[in-house]
């Protein structure tokens, strides 16, 4: 994929590298040139100095024929902007924007832009590891729903996947059994102790999921 990061701080350039190593060609985008050096001398991508929301340097940048367009500065309003322009002016198709202000990602998905909220990731993850070890966030930007990762015991071990589910609160998703294959199970397929469970579970039922599935 053509893909343009507008951004080349800490996310931004761990990103860019990611999926250069993954095949990808990336046009990385900054406003100082000396952010560049964040991406090492392997980095076999183009960089551009510039603001990620000038057409003209986007239209430099390839943008005509991107794939996907990452916004990753710190500036929310930049890349808001950024992502806008993007969206509407060249129709990119997959459009990613990165925000620190979570309570505003409804209003970027509603102008058609994928948000990702750091602040929103980090406050999740610390309250995963408050309320339940083995508890993680599923969707970044819906608290509501969230995955779980169950180890099987004798109270569940024999049971059916159907019968593990909990209609509206709790859906098995996966399991790894002993022999470290991972399936996506049938309903009518029998769990045995050991194997592991990964469910979705909403984040409100968690306490009667834990019950149902005979955990502490």
């Amino acid at each position: 994929m053509y893909i343009i990061i507008v951004g080349c701080g800490r996310v931004g350039s761990e990103l860019a590298k990611l999926l250069a190593e993954a095949g990808h060609n990336i046009v990385v985008i900054d406003k100082g040139a000396a952010a560049f050096k964040q991406l090492g001398s392997d980095f076999n991508g183009l960089t551009i100095t510039g603001d990620g929301f000038d057409v003209d340097l986007l239209k430099e940048a390839g943008i005509e024929q991107a794939d996907v367009f990452c916004t990753v500065t710190d500036n929310d309003n930049a890349n808001i902007m950024s992502g806008q322009v993007a969206r509407k002016i060249f129709h990119i198709p997959k459009v990613i924007t990165r925000i620190n202000d979570a309570q505003y990602a409804h209003v970027y998905q509603e102008l058609g832009i994928d948000v990702v909220s750091g602040t929103l990731l980090l406050a999740s993850t610390i309250r995963n590891k408050i309320v339940e070890r083995k508890f993680s966030t599923f969707l970044l930007e819906d608290k509501r729903l969230n995955t779980i990762e169950i180890e099987v015991n004798a109270a569940i071990a024999g049971k059916t996947v159907e019968e593990l589910n909990l209609p509206g609160a709790f859906l098995v998703i996966a399991v790894l059994k002993k022999k470290k294959e991972l399936i996506i199970p049938h309903p009518t397929d029998i769990v045995g102790a050991g194997d592991r469970l990964i469910g979705v579970v909403k984040t409100e039922s968690l306490s009667k999921v834990k019950k149902h599935l005979g955990l502490k």
